[in-house]
């Protein structure tokens, strides 16, 4: 794979993590439990794709405490991500997780062993100054706007520590063991809170519907794709082109959605900001 073709299958990989927000939203259980049959569901597409391509091997005890950590982190994202939705909107839950490229600027260079980079230091500036206009603007959403910044907290690290780790484990290895750890953290969660059910009443025909396309089709496939890109793009820039995911996802939910995902004009400003820091990274990495 050349970097080219990298970036192309990573934008295709954020346009369909676009639907996740709309999926997270029409599925009526709450986010553990969503979260617990995603990563089943999606657990079971990685184990068959890894059948299928017979890439079975052994791990090293270093790569595995990596990848049990990320798969932790994973978990923990998509709680934190689902609950923003839940809580809050679509919107607001999306605009406020690109604010994950300022958090790899922070978290990447620490984890990957580097040295903090200027120019992502500045960019990561200019989308907390577009975070401040959402919270001065948004403030019924405030919880909203805190789980999501959790969410990019978390994300930011599980993607720094899986671009240093696929430089020695192959990727859908990665992606089938942190899929595996993702699943047994919630599981184990939801045993040991009793208030916590799997909320089987609710797995009717639609919602089922709706979580194999969310852990076939918005997991398996892009969470492996975008594992393998990671050894031709930095951190920082897969943060950046993952921005574009709200954008995707915005526009879904003013079109089904309508008036319940219209925001104030100092959301839509912060949140412009945001996305131009997608537009001005590989502007300035060009010119240096």
């Amino acid at each position: 794979m050349t970097r080219s073709s990298a970036l192309y299958l990573l934008h295709f990989i954020v346009f369909i993590w676009g639907f996740t927000g709309i999926l997270g939203h029409e599925i009526t259980l709450s986010a553990v439990p969503l979260v617990f049959w995603r990563t089943l569901i999606a657990f079971g597409g990685i184990a068959l794709w890894v059948l299928y391509k017979k890439q079975w091997a052994t791990i090293s005890l270093r790569h595995s405490a990596g990848l049990i950590i990320a798969g932790l982190f994973i978990a923990m994202h998509w709680i934190a991500f689902f609950t923003a939705i839940k809580v809050s909107n679509i919107s607001t839950a999306l605009t406020v997780l690109s604010t994950n490229a300022v958090f790899v600027s922070l978290v990447g260079p620490w984890i990957m062993a580097k040295r903090w980079d200027w120019r992502e230091m500045a960019l990561g500036s200019v989308a907390v100054v577009g975070l401040v206009f959402i919270f001065n603007f948004e403030t019924r959403y405030t919880l909203g706007i805190l789980w999501g910044l959790l969410a990019a907290f978390l994300s930011a690290t599980f993607s720094a520590i899986n671009a240093r780790l696929v430089r020695s484990v192959n990727s859908n290895q990665m992606a089938l063991v942190e899929m595996a750890v993702a699943c047994s953290v919630v599981f184990l969660y939801i045993i040991l809170n009793n208030n916590e059910s799997f909320q089987t009443d609710l797995l009717n025909s639609k919602n089922l519907s709706l979580l194999f396309i969310l852990g076939i089709v918005a997991t398996s496939f892009p969470f492996i794709a975008s594992i393998a890109v990671m050894r031709h793009i930095s951190p920082f820039v897969c943060a950046m082109a993952i921005n574009m995911e709200p954008v995707y996802s915005i526009l879904l939910a003013l079109w089904l959605y309508g008036q319940s995902e219209f925001m104030s004009f100092g959301f839509y400003l912060g949140g412009g900001l945001i996305l131009l820091t997608t537009f001005l990274s590989p502007l300035l990495h060009k010119r240096h």
